[in-house]
């Protein structure tokens, strides 16, 4: 009995090693397919830059570490990388890359769950990048940044990330965001603490701020067009602070005279002269363009109308002839009973 009983323990031990044997092949063969995908599943945040991106800026002059600014512009839906150049120390142009999604309209983001993605100027620090985002890799805008909060404006989480879909942030393709997310990441590696994000309606030619000029935002984006114009001048990142409810771009204390150079003020003072007059120019032709459309519109009308009388002239000229070769050939115009009314009428009866 004894004996028995052992050949039976031997006989489960074995059972057991088997089991576990297939299981551990299972759980082997996963781990094989899922390393057979890209190889950056589980380190997607520290996927290298590729040789082409570093020669491109190297070309340029810059680098990888060297500080970045980006922007983005709703209307257009892109987003610019700008990388500052050593030998100069301004920002240069680096890549544009489509947007793949981004929610709400023109305007600036209110409220938490208004689906609206913001607008102004936000600073991205470490502690904002987002490694093991759900929508491949992020990076948090930082909304609601001073000026909002100033404004009592809510929100949160609002990002610029992967996956393509967006409810309130910037969507990209996972391999746009993986490649701003690496450059993002060797710029901190470099020192820069943080790097901005400019973030507009639209370009802010005085083409554009015409067309919108009846929106209720028309202030809000004049304020932040300083800032713009600023970096358009200067290639410089903007300074700011928020003085009386307003962006203080480029001004001591936020409130105070401004901190460009006395070069830099005569230039900024002659692109807003150009602009002023370019927006004049810009809202004539707006004008003359509504004036142009009323006038074809009304031509619209009035033709529509001159056809319609026509096609009654038509038929009432058709109904007269049509009358006239009946009487002709003795049909007569039938009254309502049916009866002919031009037959002789009957002597009344005695």
């Amino acid at each position: 009995m004894l004996f028995g009983r052992d050949l039976h323990l031997e006989s489960l031990v074995l059972i057991g090693l088997r089991q576990f044997t297939k299981l551990s092949l299972i759980v082997l063969a996963i781990g094989l397919l899922g390393a057979c995908t890209t190889g950056f599943e589980s380190n997607r945040h520290n996927i290298p830059l590729s040789s082409l991106t570093k020669a491109r800026l190297s070309q340029m002059g810059s680098s990888e570490k060297a500080p970045m600014l980006v922007r983005i512009f709703k209307r257009d839906s892109e987003l610019e990388v700008w990388k500052k150049v050593e030998k100069t120390g301004k920002f240069e142009h680096f890549r544009t890359y489509k947007i793949c999604a981004w929610s709400g309209d023109l305007g600036p983001k209110i409220k938490e769950g208004d689906r609206q993605s913001p607008e102004g100027f936000y600073d991205v620090t470490p502690g904002l990048m987002n490694p093991r985002s759900n929508y491949f890799l992020a990076f948090n805008l930082g909304f609601p940044n001073k000026f909002d909060r100033a404004h009592g404006r809510t929100g949160s989480n609002i990002m610029v990330h992967g996956d393509c879909s967006s409810r309130g942030c910037y969507a990209m393709t996972d391999e746009q965001v993986g490649e701003i997310y690496a450059l993002a990441r060797e710029t901190f590696k470099g020192g820069s603490k943080s790097f901005q994000v400019q973030v507009f309606p639209f370009r802010m030619t005085a083409e554009n701020l015409a067309e919108f000029s009846d929106s209720k935002h028309m202030s809000f984006w004049r304020d932040i067009k300083v800032g713009y114009d600023h970096f358009e001048l200067t290639k410089e990142r903007p300074k700011w602070e928020v003085c009386n409810g307003r962006y203080g771009i480029n001004r001591a204390g936020g409130c105070g005279a401004s901190t460009l150079n006395a070069d830099m003020k005569a230039a900024y003072s002659q692109m807003q002269t150009a602009d002023a007059a370019a927006f004049e120019v810009a809202m004539a032709n707006k004008a003359q363009s509504e004036k142009d459309a009323a006038a074809a519109a009304q031509r619209k009308i009035e033709a529509a109308q001159a056809a319609e009388e026509r096609k009654i002239a038509v038929n009432q000229t058709t109904k007269k002839v049509t009358s006239w070769f009946g009487g002709l050939f003795g049909a007569g115009e039938q009254t309502e009973g049916g009866e002919d009314a031009n037959a002789p009428v009957p002597p009344p009866r005695q």
